[in-house]
């Protein structure tokens, strides 16, 4: 039988935990989508999800040789979203890690950070940019205080859009700063 759970993740690291203790409970991940979860209905603890961040888009050569070598050794891709791979593997022993030392977990929480920078710079600039608009026709308008404009309009609700976005990269941020200084440490 198949379920949907419609639910939204910041952290892949806690949709990882999510997806793992679903895992546990017999829900496996078949399919995802934006903020959609789709699973089916399997042995509890059968298998163990790990999500990352590839270098470029899923059907990019790069990406689909990175696929192919993965699944070469067992993992299987379940589903894609943007640049988001989600991971399975059936549970051994020695458990499923994508990163087993610091340097190689340093090398994906930076490609994570890059990604998120990205974001965040792409809607400070089209926050400014209507901000900027926004005034620059309000000015020519000679002051006019009954004159609200659409970039206007759109500034103000982007400000809080980037003031939220910023915090949700705060927990980034401090992971990949603790790497930094636990391979700084480990040199």
């Amino acid at each position: 039988m198949k379920q949907i759970i419609w639910k939204g993740y910041w952290d892949f690291e806690k949709e990882e935990k999510w997806l793992n203790e679903l895992a546990s409970k017999g829900l496996a991940l078949s399919d995802y989508s934006w903020c959609r979860y789709a699973f089916e209905e399997t042995d509890p603890g059968k298998y163990e999800y790990r999500i990352e961040l590839l270098g470029e888009l899923p059907k990019h050569p790069e990406s689909q040789s990175y696929i192919r070598f993965l699944e070469d050794n067992g993992v299987e891709c379940v589903a894609t979203y943007m640049r988001w791979a989600y991971l399975r593997m059936e549970k051994t022993s020695g458990g499923f890690e994508l990163y087993t030392d610091k340097a190689s977990q340093l090398k994906h929480y930076t490609k994570v950070f890059k990604f998120w920078k990205t974001l965040f710079t792409m809607e400070v600039i089209v926050m400014l940019f209507n901000l900027v608009a926004g005034l620059l026709i309000w000015r020519l308008a000679e002051g006019n205080h009954s004159l609200i404009n659409v970039n206007t309009i759109c500034a103000f609700i982007l400000t809080p859009i980037v003031i939220i976005y910023y915090k949700l990269g705060v927990p980034i941020r401090r992971r990949l700063r603790a790497l930094k200084q636990d391979v700084i440490i480990h040199e």
